[in-house]
């Protein structure tokens, strides 16, 4: 019999594809965030923005023109950087009378500033020619903001989120014998929220290798359902074949405890696919005695899905996951594995003192311990996708998250952007609620926002029916528009409102999304309009908001109310209040942008957590008022304190509960203790007039440092007398030095008026103490001979702390 010429074909091609899964390589997922290239363009000068705009590149496929673009460009002379970056954190601080540049924290970017809100990355990497055959793309997990990528003068595409990431497919256009060049242009003259939000590549980047016949990305969905004595594990994998031929092949899963061992496995399951065909595939499997995930014990196992073909196996991806259910009803709020949860929780922005929204993973997971050593059970992502690391620290240390999207909207763009947060996300076992949006005061009480409410929480029920979602509402006993939908009414502020209408619509869950928003400055007892601060006590709010204790007894005393987020768990750039210039950022945190508690800190600490708290406030470091009023504040969860001047009793008290004692002592230099009893046991705090500062002293978080030239370690700095004592009041400025493979990313002192820059060139970093404090944050490099921090100040002995380095 004669064969067609196409006949012939489809069997060559089905021998070649044969072939290729003989030899097939299972995914990789590369980080590339080393040896960027980058350069500053402009938004109003296409000259000085590499011809941008008036070049034009989109009349041929691959035509660069005459722009940066061009893979032969020559980026010689930019800046090497390595990612995640900033570059806002490192611009100066600007004064301007322009609301958003001082919603943005006086930093100059955006629409005014032309020359510093456009910038131009570059990143050229290599692609193996044994790996041709094989299907590539690229991630970005955030860029702020607008987004424009090429790779090899190819364009692939334009993500306008400043949040949620976005990967692109590069398979037909990477080279296999050349270099690949991969060029972005981020465009941050737009702001999309009203605090600091950074600019630039300011998250990870990842080179994704994988067969054509494979798993999509988030294309495993994980869900438990709990027995009696064991575990159901129900694992949906979307599979899809991209080769131009069909395919057939089995799907399987495997779930593994926290320690490798396998618990349990599906059996393989055959699968036919047409070209370009999608199919879920999906396995239910039994863990038996399974360890559950909780906060106090954050357990996960890991299901891997895997394809193979011919035998062979093709693919594999892996998630970590936890077994535990999660009720929320309007009678008893939040359950976990059955068992009643309070949220306690914190509102936060994603910067951190001197490397602004660049985190290193390191930092997510330090900054949530510090929450946890407070007491807090929750963590609110205000008002934005958070990067995946921040949901893998609170998995892997038992927070849970409210993942909230940027806006509350139902066009394409923004319901793209939510369907893609709830896909990447929706098998943290973290996160047990979503957020739909907040304080949309332009629609959220009218029938477009109902409209709206009800079309994104239909995309989270089709993505995502094991969870529920709020929405955070600035309005007191309103029931019209998005709270007529929502399964759970969030309240922002407006206290007087929330017991009114629970009598009224007592079947509706109540979380409180936004609470508290006391502003204090760290170690500042008066208000100071000058320089900007405000008493470090829960004294100061704005108008629209309240105290720690106006709010936290109402959410303590009452079953039917979750709990509820404060505004903020550290103070964050931008939205400067209660002040403007030179004041640069927020007041609200409940520990300062550091990381370094307010005496508020230790309020929340008292009725949150279950330690023995016990915590004396101000200093007594008061030379020159001797004979002056002063008034103490203890908080503690203590039954009664007696509090004692120079071992003198000033009285006993009894603690009023979710409140704080407070004494008015004439100051007199010496030492003031604070006696208590909890349930008999004594517990005790004291605070003592200080000499000079003599010594620098150094504290860093952990004592070695990964060589993999991504990890990091914070530095607490202080100082101390001859006695030993912390000087609370010391304002010297310390100069910082190193050796070894590492390097200085950024200082902070957590003063809210200070125009010290918060990254400095090689060689010359400082930082003043604020009240006592500051910290500087280093990151490890690839050597293994260790990294030595000296820190000195004039008149002071100096400190030297050595970390090692591990592999």
């Amino acid at each position: 019999m004669k064969r067609s010429p196409f006949i012939l074909l489809a069997l060559v091609a089905l021998c070649v594809f044969s072939a290729e899964y003989l030899f097939a390589q299972e995914r990789s997922r590369t980080n590339i965030d080393d040896d960027w290239k980058f350069h500053f363009g402009n938004a109003s000068d296409p000259s000085k923005d590499f011809n941008y705009r008036i070049a034009n590149i989109m009349k041929k496929t691959g035509n660069a023109g005459r722009t940066c673009i061009a893979p032969d460009f020559v980026d010689s002379l930019w800046t090497t950087v390595q990612l995640p970056h900033d570059w806002a954190v490192a611009l100066p601080f600007v004064q301007s009378p322009n609301e958003d540049v001082m919603a943005h924290g006086y930093k100059p970017v955006g629409g005014l500033f032309p020359e510093s809100s456009i910038g131009w990355y570059r990143k050229k990497f290599m692609i193996q020619p044994s790996d041709s055959g094989q299907r590539f793309s690229v991630t970005f997990d955030g860029v702020y903001r607008d987004a424009v990528v090429w790779l090899n003068g190819h364009y692939l595409g334009n993500n306008t989120s400043g949040y949620i990431g976005k990967t692109y497919d590069i398979t037909d256009i990477v080279n296999f014998n050349a270099p690949n060049v991969l060029v972005v242009r981020v465009d941050a003259t737009q702001y999309e929220g009203w605090f600091y939000e950074g600019a630039g590549i300011y998250r990870h980047v990842w080179l994704n290798r994988h067969h054509s016949f494979h798993i999509v990305e988030n294309g495993m969905f994980v869900t438990t359902v709990i027995g009696s004595g064991d575990a159901a594990v129900k694992v949906a994998t979307v599979v899809e074949n991209q080769l131009p031929t069909p395919v057939a092949g089995t799907v399987q899963t495997v779930i593994a405890d926290r320690e490798g061992r396998v618990v349990a496995q599906s059996s393989e399951a055959p699968c036919s696919f047409g070209m370009n065909e999608r199919r879920t595939v999906t396995h239910t499997l039994t863990v038996l005695r399974p360890s559950l995930w909780s906060l106090d014990d954050p357990y996960r196992y890991r299901a891997e899905s895997i394809v193979r073909a011919n035998g062979k196996i093709i693919d594999r991806v892996g998630v970590r996951f936890g077994i535990r259910t999660i009720t929320i009803d309007a009678l008893n709020g939040v359950m976990v594995n059955g068992r009643p949860v309070k949220i306690q929780g914190v509102n936060c922005h994603q910067d951190h003192a001197g490397v602004g929204s660049a985190l290193p993973d390191y930092l997510q997971g330090y900054r949530i311990r510090l929450l946890k050593d407070m007491g807090a059970t929750a963590y609110r992502t205000s008002h934005n996708p958070p990067t995946p690391e921040l949901l893998d620290a609170c998995d892997s240390l038992g927070m849970l998250v409210l993942d909230e999207t940027r806006l509350l909207n139902s066009g394409s763009e923004y319901i793209d952007q939510f369907a893609r947060l709830i896909m990447r996300d929706r098998n943290h076992p973290s996160v047990f609620m979503w957020s739909i949006g907040n304080e949309e005061g332009y629609v959220h009480t009218t029938s477009a926002g109902k409209r709206i409410a009800i079309t994104m929480l239909a995309k989270q029920r089709e993505l995502d029916p094991t969870r529920t979602s709020t929405y955070a509402a600035d309005v007191a006993n309103v029931f019209q528009g998005v709270n007529e939908v929502i399964p759970v009414r969030g309240f922002n502020y407006r206290v007087n409102g929330i017991v009114p209408y629970h009598a009224d619509h007592g079947d509706q869950p109540i979380i409180g999304t936004e609470m508290g928003s006391t502003v204090t400055t760290r170690g500042i007892y008066e208000t100071d309009t000058i320089r900007c601060y405000v008493p470090d006590q829960d004294i100061t709010f704005p108008w629209w908001a309240n105290r720690a204790e106006d709010w936290w007894p109402l959410a303590a005393e009452h079953p039917w109310m979750m709990g509820g987020f404060v505004w903020t768990g550290f103070d964050y750039r931008g939205e400067p209040t209660p002040y403007q210039w030179p004041n640069i950022n927020s007041h609200f945190g409940i520990m300062d942008m550091c990381g370094f508690p307010k005496n508020i800190y230790y309020y929340y600490q008292s009725w949150w957590s279950q330690d023995d708290v016990i915590h004396l406030s101000p200093h007594w470091n008061w030379k020159g008022a001797e004979g002056k009023h002063i008034d103490v504040w203890v908080n503690s969860n203590a039954d009664s304190v007696e509090l004692f001047l120079n071992a003198k009793s000033l009285g006993m008290k009894r603690m009023v509960r979710y409140s704080h004692l407070k004494w008015d002592v004439l100051y007199t230099p010496g030492a003031l203790e604070a006696v208590g009893y909890r349930s008999g046991k004594r517990i005790t705090a004291r605070v003592e007039t200080t000499g000079d500062p003599f010594v620098i002293r150094l504290t860093p978080s952990k004592v070695s440092l990964s060589n993999d030239g991504r990890d990091a370690v914070v530095i607490n700095v202080s100082v101390i007398d001859r006695e030993g004592r912390d000087v609370p009041d010391a304002q010297n400025e310390i100069v910082f030095s190193l050796r070894g493979a590492a390097k200085f990313i950024g200082v902070g002192n957590g003063d809210p008026s200070s125009h010290e820059p918060d990254q400095c060139v090689d060689g010359a970093w400082q930082r003043k103490l604020f009240n006592g404090r500051c910290q500087v944050i280093v990151q490890g490099g690839h050597g293994n001979e260790g990294v030595t921090i000296e820190a000195a100040a004039k008149g002071l002995n100096p400190a030297t702390l050595m970390l090692r380095s591990h592999n």
